[in-house]
């Protein structure tokens, strides 16, 4: 599967322009599988949703477009309004126009997102392309047990997008290696750079890893630009078999 992460600097509110500015990325690495886009890539990470959270899907209706144009999967996480309730959501959307959906479950308590935002309690798999994969948000990194695979019905693939501000960067790079290690999966860790209002920087750091936790692709830091890589099931299943530390899982 080839998979193509973004590492954007959002403008700040403006789903209009962000999403201009995503399907020039994709424009510019055509022939993926997948695109990858970071946290509330529409809007910049937003603690107070009123007046910036979409309840309209603009952002989703982007998404299936540019699925439906490109026969790739499209994913990455929106601001939503729902019932008078925020989520910040994490959707998955395939050529077909389906999406599936994860509602961040570990909100950033640190920064206030608790206080207007409702928390999801599912884990989300989605299935493409032959691989099974396990959705999660920025926070959720520190959470280890959280997304823990097992021997049973493991995960290939597990995404994290993500606004992480370049103040923590050490441990996105650390936690990040350590999840592909522990979960013997692929990991895909798509974060932002710029600035936002708040005055946090982002540095970027996304990357993409193989289950040793070694990089197969990597965005420069403090650009705005793609790095796309081809992933394989064949090396992952021949590894879990030759070293099957996942059946030992707690």
């Amino acid at each position: 599967m080839k998979v193509t992460l973004i590492q954007s600097n959002i403008v700040w509110g403006d789903a209009g322009a962000n999403c201009l500015k995503a399907s020039e990325a994709i424009g510019a690495t055509p022939g993926s599988d997948l695109y990858i886009l970071p946290e509330m890539f529409s809007t910049g990470f937003a603690t107070e949703p009123e007046g910036l959270a979409e309840s309209d899907c603009f952002s989703l209706g982007w998404m299936r477009d540019k699925a439906r144009e490109t026969g790739a999967a499209i994913c990455g996480s929106v601001a939503t309004e729902e019932g008078g309730r925020y989520f910040n959501r994490f959707y998955f959307v395939t050529p077909d126009g389906a999406e599936v959906h994860y509602d961040k479950h570990h909100l950033f308590t640190f920064g206030g997102e608790h206080h207007r935002y409702t928390g999801g309690d599912s884990r989300v798999e989605v299935v493409w392309k032959g691989f099974r994969i396990r959705l999660a948000v920025c926070y959720d990194l520190r959470f280890p047990g959280w997304v823990r695979n097992t021997g049973d019905t493991p995960y290939d693939l597990l995404i994290y997008v993500a606004s992480w501000p370049s103040v923590r960067r050490h441990a996105w790079d650390a936690l990040l290696r350590a999840r592909a290690i522990e979960n013997q999966c692929y990991l895909a860790g798509v974060n932002r750079v710029g600035s936002e209002p708040s005055g946090l920087e982002y540095d970027g750091g996304t990357v993409l890893l193989d289950p040793w936790g070694k990089e197969i692709a990597r965005c420069a830091d403090h650009s705005e630009e793609c790095a796309t890589a081809t992933i394989d099931l064949e090396p992952l299943q021949s590894f879990r078999k030759q070293f099957p530390v996942l059946k030992d899982a707690d």
